[in-house]
This record gives structure tokens, C-alpha cells and sequence, in this order.
């Protein structure tokens, strides 16, 4: 463990060190061939992540419209455009897939990928609810395939400072975890955030920020209670919860589609705290301050703009090696965060269309 070490200022008083990152160089990694699923917002930042700061490129893309992933891959450089994601699977040479559409859809285009025995990365939130996570996860498990949900924070290297400072006891015994994700979307039903058919709503886009923070700090949550609002879609606006950790200590955690929030993290234990600058699940800054009034800084090594480079490199240096999963977002993590989601929305009454018969 990398243990934090104290050094003295120029007037002989002790000052705080935090932890070097362990987090290796993504342009390290072992380069892939990838195949993106919806050339939309997240697949245009993947693509271009990949290509500018890891050794991965990206081969193929998939549409429903063949015009657009063709512009796609035009813009891009990438050598292959398709409108199904059968095709594109036929036509092999891809080392890995990511999948980038609404969440509605992870499940039904994930699948495919998983029986011809390809490794994914699944943007998320993994799927619209932990039924059809742990379906996914039991394929990967049988056919022997990496799956991994694209929780680009969780890869950054202020992630792996925080979670030394956690492991180290420095903060003593944790307290509080406390999240918030807002933005500001005027209503509109069309909009996928509005769109129960495309799993709409803040939770699941917004509020999976601060509660996948919550359990990597405090592992399972329970105990929850759960405030919000709804939609007039009926897809929830506003959720609050607090829940209790399975490792100790509170969660106090927020989102909304309404108003724009600070986007920020604190975990407060007994002989201290730390803070996450928002956007928290953004490259940024850690700041750790203990009591003794000590307090130290650190801040992403890299450009601000490639924070996916991590998860591409995760993702490479794991497929290579022949692992299912990596351990800083396990299936036992999804399927965690799912389920409290799910719990979540069983008490807000958000229920998505299909799964009234599930």
C-alpha cells in the first residue's frame, strides 16, 4: 500500500503528502480494434479519445441510419460503416465493442455482441435495471467475455489517489458521502431525458454519478430513503437519497434534470475529508484537508479532455490479458448499483416500458 508520508514547510511544520497515482500512461496500453454502437455524442468523444490519446483505434461503426455512420466514419477515419450490428460482427477484425446509445437499448444490442464472443464496454447506466444486467453478465460469464460498464470515473487517477487515502485510514472512519448531479433540461417530451421508452429520467443518466461514487467508497447501500419528483412523462425529475453503507458510514446523494448543481463529492470521515471538484466524475482535483488543519492537493496528470482514455486503457490491458472484468468496476459493482436503482425507482413508482411483465 502506498502509505502517505509526512514532510516539513520551510518553518518546520509538518505538511500532508497524498499518495502517488499507481493509474499507468493510457498510450501504454495495448491498442485494440474497437466497433462503436451509435455514432451519437459519447461515440463521437470515445472515437476521438481513442484515436488521440490511447493506442486503440476504432475499425467499425454501427447505425440504424447508414448515412450517419457513414459521416461518422468519414469524419473519423474509420475504415467500416454498417446499419446493423449483425453485419458489422460478421465482418470480424474487432478486438473489442463499445456500445454508446440510451440505455434502453444496451441490453438488446450488448447481447449479440456477448454470443459471438466479442468483449464490450457498455456506456453507462449498464442497463435499464439489474434483470437485464445480471442476463448479460451470466452470457459474458458462459461464453467466457470480458463486459465492462464504461463508468469512466472510477478509471481516472484521482479515483486511485482517493481510494489509497481510503485504504490508508487517513481520513479515519467514514462518516458521510455526500454527491449531487443536476443539469438543466427544459421539458420536452421528446427528449431522451423525457422519454420513458428510452429510459429516461435523471436517475439513470445523471444520479448514477454520485451513487456508483457512494458504493465504491461505502460498498452496498441499504437502508435507503428515497425522496423525488416525476415528470409529467412520468420519468422521475428530482431524486434525494440517503442511504446507509454496507462498510460503514452514510450516503447523502442527489440528481435532477431541472437545475444545474455544483456536481461535487466530499467523503467526510473522523479525522477528515475529502473533496471532489466538480464535475467529480470528470478529470479534476482531489483535496484532501484532516483536522490538524493539513491539507494537500492533487490534480489529473493529463489533458482535461481525455478522461475516457482511461477506461479504453482499463478495457485493453484486461481484454490482452484474458480477464472477464476489471476490479475497479466489477460485475458485483454494476449489479450493486443497479439493484439500489432499481430499489430507487420502486419507490418513486418509475416503471419503464416492458417492465411491467417482468
Amino acid at each position: 500500500m502506498n502509505q502517505t508520508a509526512e514532510t516539513r514547510d520551510a518553518a518546520g511544520e509538518p505538511t500532508l503528502t497524498l499518495p502517488a497515482s499507481t493509474v499507468l500512461d493510457p498510450a501504454a496500453a495495448p491498442g485494440l480494434r474497437w466497433g462503436v454502437i451509435s455514432p451519437g455524442h459519447i461515440g463521437d468523444q470515445f472515437t476521438a479519445t481513442a484515436h488521440r490519446a490511447t493506442a486503440s483505434r476504432v475499425a467499425s461503426v454501427v447505425s440504424r441510419s447508414a448515412e450517419r455512420a457513414g459521416a461518422f466514419a468519414a469524419r473519423h477515419g474509420i475504415e467500416r460503416s454498417f446499419d446493423a450490428v449483425e453485419d458489422m460482427l460478421a465482418a470480424g477484425g474487432l478486438d473489442a465493442v463499445y456500445i454508446a446509445s440510451p440505455h434502453a437499448q444496451h441490453h438488446a444490442l450488448a447481447r449479440p455482441v456477448l454470443e459471438a464472443g466479442v468483449p464490450v464496454l457498455v456506456e453507462k447506466a449498464f442497463t435499464l435495471n439489474s434483470g437485464q444486467a445480471r442476463e448479460l453478465l451470466d452470457l459474458a460469464q458462459r461464453r467466457g467475455v470480458f463486459a465492462m460498464e464504461a463508468m469512466w470515473a472510477r478509471f481516472l487517477p484521482q479515483y486511485d489517489v482517493l481510494r489509497q487515502v481510503l485504504a490508508s485510514g487517513m481520513l479515519g472512519e467514514i462518516v458521510e458521502v455526500a454527491a449531487d448531479h443536476g443539469q438543466s433540461f427544459p421539458e420536452d417530451p421528446a427528449h431522451r431525458m423525457y422519454a420513458p421508452e428510452l429510459g429516461g429520467g435523471a436517475l439513470l443518466d445523471l444520479g448514477v454519478y454520485p451513487l456508483s461514487f457512494a458504493q465504491m467508497v461505502l460498498g452496498d447501500l441499504t437502508d435507503l430513503a428515497v425522496r423525488g419528483d416525476l415528470t409529467s412523462t412520468g420519468v422521475d425529475a428530482y431524486v434525494a437519497l440517503l442511504a446507509r453503507g454496507a462498510d460503514g458510514g452514510r450516503a447523502r446523494l442527489s440528481s435532477t434534470l431541472n437545475a444545474r448543481t455544483p456536481t461535487q463529492a466530499v467523503v467526510s470521515g473522523t479525522a477528515g475529508s475529502a473533496h471532489l471538484s466538480g464535475a467529480f466524475f470528470a478529470p479534476g482535483t482531489l483535496t484532501v484537508t484532516l483536522l490538524d488543519g493539513r491539507s494537500a492537493s492533487f490534480s489529473h496528470p493529463g489533458a482535461p479532455g481525455d478522461g475516457m482514455a482511461y477506461e479504453i486503457a482499463e478495457s485493453a490491458r484486461r481484454i490482452t490479458a484474458g480477464e472477464l472484468e476489471s476490479p475497479l468496476m466489477s460485475w458485483y459493482d454494476t449489479l450493486s448499483v443497479m439493484s439500489t436503482m432499481d430499489a430507487v425507482r420502486a419507490e418513486l413508482g418509475v416503471v419503464y416500458p416492458g417492465e411491467e411483465s417482468a
